[in-house]
């Protein structure tokens, strides 16, 4: 099943946290599934990400599509919707990167990117501009292969374009979190879409 998770809250339970997670509202909504690790989780969004949530419901299907997640076999197609921070050059409506994305050290919230890397480390996406604001730019983002931490985060923000609200990744501080939406997900062809969040109508530039 498929989730529409809401911005502000964690996917998976924090450690000495009463805090709500998507995983603990899963486990007392449908406790069959707490058998299941992470209550059925296949994969996590950030904390700031709102969007399509993929979860199994039993353990074999949860280890194929964790395994496609993985790039390990399976059909599934990840696209996002972001804000971010500036134009991009006239003309230029489309585009996409290869980088390497790897952790500084246990424990930073951070990412370095390189432009080259070990083959596990490496992270695509491919994009395009759906709508230009006065200072902003909506973009459509699929995310190619497995996915890296902070893959579109990171990435964006090495493109020269960090999304709004990013601070860690060098955008200016808003206060209401990073605009990311995780708006569509193919599964072995079946296709859900989450309703974009209302950040997503920008002011016409």
């Amino acid at each position: 099943m498929v989730l529409a998770k809401p911005a502000g809250m964690h996917t998976v339970a924090q450690r000495e946290s009463s805090e709500l997670s998507v995983e603990s509202w899963v486990r007392n909504i449908r406790p069959e599934l707490a058998v299941l690790e992470e209550s059925g989780l296949v994969h996590r969004l950030d904390f700031d990400t709102s969007g399509c949530l993929l979860i199994a419901k039993d353990s074999e299907t949860r280890a194929r599509l964790r395994d496609a997640f993985s790039g390990r076999g399976g059909d599934i197609r990840k696209t996002y919707l972001a804000l971010v921070e500036g134009h991009f050059p006239d003309r230029v409506l489309a585009g996409a990167f290869t980088l390497s994305f790897t952790s500084r050290h246990k424990g930073s919230a951070k990412v370095t990117v390189h432009t080259r890397g070990e083959p596990e480390s490496l992270g695509r996406c491919r994009w395009r501009v759906l709508a230009v604001g006065v200072a902003t730019t909506v973009v459509e983002i699929e995310l190619l292969g497995p996915g890296r931490r902070h893959q579109i985060r990171a990435g964006m923000a090495h493109e020269g374009h960090p999304l709004v609200g990013d601070a860690l990744y060098g955008a200016a501080p808003t206060g209401s979190g990073v605009r990311l939406h995780a708006w569509r997900l193919e599964v072995e062809g079946i296709t859900v879409e989450c309703h974009p969040p209302d950040w997503i109508a920008v002011k016409a530039g």
